[in-house]
């Protein structure tokens, strides 16, 4: 199997060879087409920590083949029993966020308050969000609900990066909560894309109830 995950940004490249592994016999090697060297060093983390094996080439500067050998989806070959064990692990500069737990004291929320994560370059702040939140769709065990104020309230809207992937997670039952102040306020009351309108007495509610908050 061939995956060509140039242009893609971080943990797309990752997280769909992990998915290919997944289904592919014992034996069959995964080669993944990435555009630079970060990107390689992730998938052999990856690779390593299921204990598989792995090769890379670098073709030309902007092109590099991984090549990892899958271990079937019982683990028949490679590392027996290491496949799939244990949390992710950081992938050097660009991880796959842990898979969250229910907390015995209530559910798991993630607050998205901004449509950029982190601070410092804009654009690279844009790119970062729309990367955790399509990783946050990916997860095994996803937050039972996805709040969003101020900034946040875009990525919920048409025309944000991220929609497609809210959408799937409220597919997989997680509630989409946006802030109708924040949306009024940015004039985008009309462009919500998925979820329901809240308000802070709610938003309040939800937090104080949270057993755990997650916020990129």
């Amino acid at each position: 199997m061939r995956l060509d995950e140039r242009g893609k940004q971080c943990p797309m490249p990752v997280i769909e060879a992990k998915k290919a592994l997944e289904k592919c016999p014992a034996g069959e090697i995964v080669e993944v087409i990435v555009d630079n060297e970060i990107a390689v060093q992730n998938l052999r983390k990856m690779a390593d920590h299921k204990g598989l094996k792995s090769t890379w080439e670098k073709v030309n500067d902007r092109e590099y083949v991984v090549g990892i050998e899958a271990a079937g989806p019982a683990g028949e070959a490679g590392d027996p029993g290491k496949q799939g064990e244990g949390p992710e692990p950081e992938y050097l500069s660009c991880a796959i966020p842990p898979q969250p737990k229910e907390s015995p004291t209530g559910p798991v929320i993630a607050v998205l308050s901004s449509d950029q994560m982190g601070q410092g370059d804009e654009a690279l702040g844009r790119l970062l969000m729309k990367g955790f939140v399509y990783a946050l769709a990916q997860l095994e065990e996803p937050p039972k609900t996805v709040l969003l104020y101020n900034g946040g309230a875009k990525l919920s809207c048409e025309g944000s990066a991220s929609l497609e992937d809210l959408k799937e997670l409220k597919e997989r039952g997680v509630e989409i909560l946006t802030c109708g102040t924040c949306l009024n306020h940015y004039g985008l009351t009309e462009q919500l894309g998925v979820g329901e309108v809240t308000n802070m007495y709610e938003i309040t509610q939800r937090l104080m109830t949270a057993g755990k908050i997650v916020k990129p």
